[in-house]
Parts: structure tokens; C-alpha cells; sequence
């Protein structure tokens, strides 16, 4: 582990012998070798690139060169289609890219991950975010920034409560619209100045100079091609782009939250915390486990397009994994865990999902340590560490 503030880092328990991780690693690893399967992607991984790549550009070169401008009605779906691009791409393309699980070629990952940028994003930021952060210290308040949504929402029993938060199974649906408008205009600049004091940029080998203006030329190609050259050339009025450019987000916005939140905002998360000095209870493999909820396994569908998230325990025990995969060791995960005694969470369906986020919500909504979590504490918990996987 590659310290940061010495003083402040969580360290998880050691795994021991016999482990549950080495164990459930070797089983799977002995899965993937004796069928001949690389853990990286394979053909079914480049026709998903594709057809998700073309999810969101054909549907931008229509609106760009004004054959869209044939009506309002289809002017708006196709940027409603780039919505749902912007999420094929980020959960079935970029995310293993950036996890170095697309590609045994180091380059070839980076490129992938980098087309996060084409969309207003910033890839430095999502893997101190996703991959240090979210990966390292999931559920833990204060470390895990995928369970804070800023004051409005309140993921986390140690998170402060506010008496809004009452009716926040009601509203956080709309919230989840606006995230990525959030995300694109504001979130990645306020990201770069927190990282910056944590020491996480000096970790990445950059600094707050050179990733501002990184960033900043990223959002300004970003703004070019998908509001200013529609305006010009798409033959329809500003405040139709402008429209259709809100509608993109919030479709992409309130998708990825209903993919990301069910896996780990539920009542069957552990949510466990460090003790006095800064340890926690159990390994971090086990942590993984005990705070994430797979969902809709049997649907292929869904684990098509939600790039095999709908299978998070294996993806947090095994990133470097291409999501392809997932359905192949999941079986051999659940056995494992069983066997260990390890609680394995799964809903069997999506809706069912969101509708036990939905109830954890108005369950973290009902007072400062809400039943049935009542047992854990609020403290504040510093960020400052990096696991290497």
C-alpha cells in the first residue's frame, strides 16, 4: 500500500493464511487457465466497443450535419440515444479500459479509458476516484467518494443528517438526473483541488498546474463539438441544442446512478468503519464482499449493457478482470463465500434493485443513526490512501 498521510489512512486487516481472497483468486484463476480464457477482452468485447461507440456518434453526426433538423421530435431522440451512449461507452468500454481490463496492452487501455474525455469527462480524476478511492475504501464514510452525493442525498449511516433527508427516497431520483450536468460543468475542477491538497495528484505524477489546464482544454474541445458545432450547422434554434445537450445528461446522469447506487447504497450493506486507530475489523477482500449487492444475474441483457456491473462483487474482487467473465466466475465467487460464511448478496432482478435502493434511502432518511444500523458510530475519516491491486 502506497501511503499518503501516514497518520490518516485506513489499513484493512491482514488477509491471513488460508484466506478468503487467495483462495477464491486461485479458484477463479484455475477456471480461467484450464478453459483457455485470457482475463482481458476478447471479440465479443470489440463488437460491444462498437456498437456502444456508435451509440453515441452516429446519432451526433445526424444532429451535427442538420439531418435531424427535420423534426423536433427526432432532433431530441437522437440526443436522448447519446444519453444512453455516454453510459454503453462509460460502464461497457471505458470503465474495464481505465481498470487496465480491456487490453493486455498498457497503451491500448489508456487510449480506451481515454475517451471518457470525449464526453466531458476527465480520466485522472475517475481513477483516483473509481479506482483508488471507491475500490480501496467502498462504503466507508469520508474515503468512498461514489456515496457522496453532497448534502442533498444521504448514502452513508456516519454521513450528517439533515432533516430533508426524510424525503429523500422521493427526490434523489431527480438529483440522480442532474449528476452528470454536475459532473461536466463543475465536479471535475472542485475534484482536482481536493486531490491536489490530499497528495493523490502527486501520486499520479502530475500536478494542479499541468491537470487544470489538461483538463480545461479537454472541456473546451468538449463544449466545442457537441453545443457550439450543433448550433451552427445543426438548422435548429440554439435553445433546441441547449435542450437536447440537458436531456443527454440527465438521461445519462440518472442511468448510471441506477446502475452504480443498487450495488452498494442497500440495507444489506456492512458499512463498517475503523476503530480509534484508523484499523478495520475485517480484511479487505471481506469488506468488498460484505458491502456489495449483485443484481440481475440471469439477465443477459442487462449485464450486456450495464458492462457486467450488474456483477459487482466479482468486479471488486477481480477489476483486472474483463467483465465478460463475470457470469463465468460468479458461481465460483458465491460458492466461495458461502463456504467461508461471508454473506453473498444478491437481487435477482434489476427493479427489485432499485426498489431496495429506494428503501435504503428512506431507511438512511429517518434519522441520524437510522434502524437497523444503529450500531455504527458517526466519526469523520480522512482520505488518504492508495491500493495497489
Amino acid at each position: 500500500m502506497t501511503t499518503i498521510a501516514r497518520k490518516n489512512y485506513v489499513k484493512f486487516a491482514p488477509k491471513g493464511e488460508d484466506s478468503f481472497y487467495d483462495t477464491v483468486k486461485d479458484r477463479v484463476d484455475h477456471y480461467l487457465h484450464s478453459k483457455g480464457i485470457a482475463e482481458h477482452g476478447n471479440t465479443l468485447m470489440y463488437i460491444k466497443t462498437a456498437g456502444m461507440l456508435a451509440l453515441y456518434f452516429i446519432p451526433y453526426l445526424l444532429i451535427v450535419t442538420g439531418l435531424a433538423s427535420v423534426s423536433g421530435w427526432l432532433f431530441m431522440a437522437l440526443w436522448l440515444t447519446m444519453g444512453l451512449g455516454i453510459v454503453g461507452i462509460g460502464t461497457g468500454v471505458m470503465h474495464d479500459s481505465n481498470h487496465g481490463a480491456y487490453s493486455s496492452n498498457k497503451r491500448f487501455n489508456t487510449l480506451m479509458g481515454d475517451v471518457l474525455n470525449l464526453l466531458g469527462g476527465y480520466s485522472l480524476n475517475w481513477r483516483i476516484q473509481h479506482n483508488i478511492l471507491h475500490h480501496t475504501y467502498t462504503n466507508v464514510q469520508g474515503l468512498d467518494e461514489d456515496i457522496d452525493a453532497g448534502i442533498l442525498i444521504r448514502m452513508s449511516p456516519q454521513k450528517e443528517y439533515k432533516r430533508f433527508h426524510r424525503f429523500q427516497h422521493i427526490y434523489a431520483w431527480f438529483v440522480y438526473t442532474l449528476m452528470n450536468l454536475f459532473w461536466v460543468t463543475v465536479k471535475d475542477y472542485r475534484q482536482l483541488l481536493r486531490y491536489d491538497k490530499q497528495g493523490l495528484l502527486r501520486n499520479q505524477k502530475t500536478t494542479l498546474r499541468k491537470s487544470v489546464i489538461e483538463l480545461s482544454i479537454y472541456k473546451g474541445i468538449y463544449i466545442a463539438y457537441v453545443l457550439v458545432l450543433p448550433i451552427i450547422f445543426s438548422g435548429m434554434a440554439w435553445y433546441m441544442v441547449v435542450a437536447g445537450f440537458v436531456a443527454m445528461h440527465m438521461v445519462a446522469g440518472f442511468s448510471l446512478a441506477c446502475i452504480f447506487q443498487p450495488a452498494h447504497v442497500m440495507e444489506t450493506s456492512d458499512y463498517a468503519e475503523p476503530d480509534d486507530k484508523r484499523k478495520m475489523e475485517n480484511a479487505w477482500a471481506v469488506h468488498q464482499v460484505m458491502n456489495t449487492t449483485d443484481f440481475a444475474p440471469k439477465s443477459k441483457v442487462t449485464s450486456w449493457f450495464m458492462g457486467g456491473l450488474n456483477y459487482q462483487i466479482e468486479h471488486h474482487l477481480f477489476p483486472h478482470i474483463c467483465h465478460i467473465h463475470y457470469p463465468k466466475i460468479a458461481p465460483i465467487v458465491r460458492e466461495t463465500a458461502l463456504e467461508y460464511g461471508i454473506p453473498y448478496n444478491v437481487v435477482p432482478t434489476f427493479l427489485g434493485a432499485l426498489v431496495a435502493h429506494g428503501k435504503m434511502l428512506k431507511v438512511l432518511g429517518k434519522g441520524p443513526v437510522p434502524a437497523p444500523l444503529a450500531h455504527l458510530k458517526a466519526v469523520p475519516v480522512p482520505v488518504m490512501a492508495e491500493r495497489k491491486y
